[in-house]
């Protein structure tokens, strides 16, 4: 069979079509052939083919433009946009752009769900959660994971404010009772502080006490002396009178020594006076009896000046002082005796006053250290005032915070401690 020309163009015609479907080109030219009745029916079917996939062509071009368009706005996040061409002559693709529509509206009103409520989120607001029955697959766990996200927010929250208000309730607690530690310790301070003054002045007045102990024993040792001296002179004192005994006969010849004797009974008088005066209240009734001696020596000095008229009574007063000795030296043994026994009293009085000073000492030095340390604890109790007033402020400051949160249970919470007193 050979072609005419109308065959050869009919043959480019359908060539052209073969690239438009192949995407050689993009449209289809119109062209003319010889127009008989039978090329007629071909080309007026050409043309209409031609026609249809011309217009399919635009159609599909606006289409192809939307949802490039769009899907690059989706690829960003933007879901603002839509594809309008969705009435087209190709079914498939409006099929296509419808779905890409709806994908678009749903996208965009999950999202703005999510956004919503995370701006809710953001505003402290963690009353609702995402209803995730009618959402599925990726979305439906990002669903999911936000409602957990606001569960933990909200658990997270309910702890801050009961561990706040336990903090809170704690905190006062703590407050008062370091108030009233603060008030004692400063209490405890002061009267230790007194009472440090008042040991000191207590261990001074025992300690001069101890040195006044210590004199009366060395004034002791001194009246112990001068008794014995007296002693001793009151037996000089009988063997006089027993000399003056022996010498009544000679009484005469023995003027002189009797007045030497009365001199001499005088001064020892006059000497055991001093000492008397000396011994204090011990040595007062040896006062008594030295005026005695010294009344002696003076009758026996008259004595003497009389002696030739009262000779008998020379013997009968030599007697009496002779009596009278006796009776001294057994006083001064006495009085030695009492001196003795108040010497060892005064020596266990200054063992027992170095004792009580040295106990003393020990205590002041105790509560020496005893108001140190009160001292320090009343520091300790003011800087622990300051760190409850500090805490409370906190305590109250993390309630405060949770209460300007909106979240389920907000109202119900209550502090630790109520829960443990139930």
């Amino acid at each position: 069979m050979f072609f005419n020309n109308s065959n050869e163009k009919i043959i480019k015609k359908l060539d052209t079509i073969i690239d438009y479907l192949s995407n050689k080109t993009n449209k289809i030219e119109e062209f003319d052939f010889e127009d008989s009745s039978k090329n007629h029916e071909i080309k007026k079917r050409l043309d209409l083919i031609t026609d249809i996939l011309n217009k399919k062509n635009d159609d599909e071009l606006l289409i192809y433009g939307e949802l490039m368009l769009v899907s690059e706005k989706m690829m960003r996040g933007d879901f603002t946009d839509k594809i309008y061409h969705t009435k087209t002559s190709n079914i498939k693709l409006n099929y296509i752009a419808n779905v890409i529509n709806r994908l678009n509206a749903s996208l965009k009103q999950n999202i703005d769900t999510i956004l919503k409520v995370l701006k809710e989120y953001s505003e402290y607001n963690y009353l609702n959660r995402l209803d995730n029955k009618n959402v599925y697959g990726d979305f439906k766990y990002l669903f999911a994971g936000i409602n957990k996200l606001q569960e933990n927010i909200t658990a997270m929250l309910i702890e801050n404010k009961s561990n706040g208000l336990t903090l809170d309730e704690s905190s006062d607690i703590l407050l008062s009772n370091v108030d009233k530690l603060n008030i004692n310790s400063t209490e405890a301070a002061a009267s230790l502080e007194e009472t440090a003054a008042a040991l000191e002045e207590i261990t001074s007045n025992i300690r001069n006490t101890t040195q006044n102990i210590a004199k009366m024993a060395t004034y002791s040792n001194g009246v112990t002396k001068a008794a014995s001296d007296g002693e001793k002179l009151a037996n000089q004192t009988t063997v006089a009178m027993d000399e003056i005994n022996i010498q009544v006969n000679a009484i005469n010849e023995a003027i002189s020594v009797i007045d030497q004797i009365a001199f001499q009974t005088n001064i020892l008088s006059l000497n055991a006076a001093v000492e008397a005066a000396t011994a204090g209240e011990a040595g007062r009734g040896f006062a008594v009896v030295a005026a005695e001696v010294r009344n002696l020596a003076s009758r026996s000095a008259e004595a003497a000046r009389e002696i030739k008229t009262i000779v008998e009574n020379a013997t009968s007063k030599a007697n009496q002082g002779k009596q009278i000795a006796g009776n001294m030296i057994e006083g001064y043994k006495e009085l030695n005796q009492n001196i003795t026994n108040t010497i060892n009293l005064i020596s266990d009085i200054e063992m027992s006053s170095k004792e009580q000073l040295i106990g003393i000492e020990q205590i002041n030095d105790a509560v020496s250290g005893l108001d140190q340390k009160t001292q320090q604890n009343a520091q300790v109790a003011s800087q622990a005032h300051h760190i409850a007033v500090l805490t409370d402020e906190i305590a109250k400051l993390i309630v405060s915070n949770a209460n300007s949160k909106e979240f389920e249970g907000k109202n119900k919470v209550k502090s630790k401690t109520n829960e443990k007193l139930k």
